[in-house]
């Protein structure tokens, strides 16, 4: 079993907008960020993709790569991920292989199966194409073409081909475990939204697995939420925000990540009650000995090869205090 000293670990960042601040702060925080976890020794940084949500900035995942990896020098930069669905597949091709000529050998490819917003908005993006995940795995196959040798293609791809781009798969269920696992692809499983599909998505992949020119054995990153503050009692009061903005997403009203006193202060009802503590059942918070307590009884559990920590508080000095006392809790 890996060790919390052992894996490598790495961050991911929606660039929260939070309440009484804009979109620019968000984005430039997150640059701020990149650079601050790349001193304290993170491996990957890695950017969501979301849309139609007034409380996340990432939306053009690769413009905002682009300007972590102008502003950072080793830390690893990628999407966690790119929604295929919500793009033509040459399109990212030729994004990510610019990416990968200005910045050689620091560029991930994460991608993800689901639309990252709603239907509408989804249409939006791209037209009926963009409502269905069906072809997920074709558009796939074609994605990764194009960073193939392409003579006497139709269509190929420049920026892109002859460049080695890892493509990660990102899931949250049992489906893009097994893709990834056929196709010999590392695999991100979402454990901080999808905890109970944790253990039996990483045992598929690792079942599934057929060695390839990519990796000769199974890679398991899992995506965890995480709060560290010296004390248990302040990582649970920094921790209140994050759970009323999952709430008021679920109930399609989605807002900027309020304040620890907004949180504190919202009139919960007992079913809001009941959500919030399943919400924060699902992240490691506490201090730094705790947090080491929940990563290892993770790492335990799954045996996962890294782990990405996102972690979502209103403050960007107690955001950054975060990712400090994990690196500390490492021992």
């Amino acid at each position: 079993m890996s060790s919390l000293s052992e894996v490598p670990l790495s961050v991911l960042d929606l660039a929260p907008i939070v309440s009484g601040s804009d979109a620019r702060a968000a984005l430039e925080s997150s640059v701020e960020l990149a650079k601050f976890t790349e001193r304290l020794g993170y491996h990957r940084y890695w950017v969501a993709e979301h849309h139609n949500m007034p409380g996340i900035a990432s939306s053009a995942t690769s413009v905002l790569m682009s300007h972590i990896a102008t502003a950072t020098e080793r830390i690893r930069v990628g999407s966690g991920g790119i929604m295929l669905p919500n793009h033509a597949p040459l399109v990212i091709a030729e994004q990510f292989g610019m990416l990968e000529a200005f910045h050689p050998g620091r560029i991930d490819l994460g991608i993800g199966r689901a639309p990252g917003t709603d239907q509408r908005t989804a249409l939006a993006l791209r037209g009926p194409a963009g409502l269905s995940a069906d072809d997920f795995p074709q558009k796939l196959q074609e994605l990764r073409g194009y960073f193939e040798p392409g003579e006497g293609r139709a269509v190929r791809a420049f920026p892109a081909e002859g460049y080695k781009v890892p493509v990660w798969l990102l899931g949250s269920s049992g489906f893009s475990a097994q893709l990834a696992g056929a196709l010999g692809l590392p695999f991100s499983f979402a454990h901080h939204f999808s905890a109970q599909n944790t253990i039996p998505a990483v045992r598929l992949y690792r079942e599934s697995f057929q060695p390839s020119e990519v990796l000769d054995k199974p890679y398991v990153m899992l995506g965890v939420s995480v709060l560290a503050a010296d004390t248990d009692e302040h990582a649970r009061y920094l921790a209140g925000p994050s759970a009323l903005t999952f709430l008021s997403l679920r109930r399609g009203r989605p807002i900027p990540l309020p304040t620890p006193e907004e949180a504190a202060a919202y009139p919960y009802t007992d079913v809001d009650n009941m959500f919030v503590e399943e919400r924060l059942g699902t992240t490691v918070l506490g201090s730094p000995e705790t947090v080491r307590k929940g990563l290892e009884a993770l790492l335990e559990d799954t045996d996962a090869d890294e782990l990405m920590i996102t972690t979502m508080v209103h403050g960007e000095e107690d955001r950054k205090r975060s990712y400090e006392l994990v690196t500390s809790a490492r021992g």
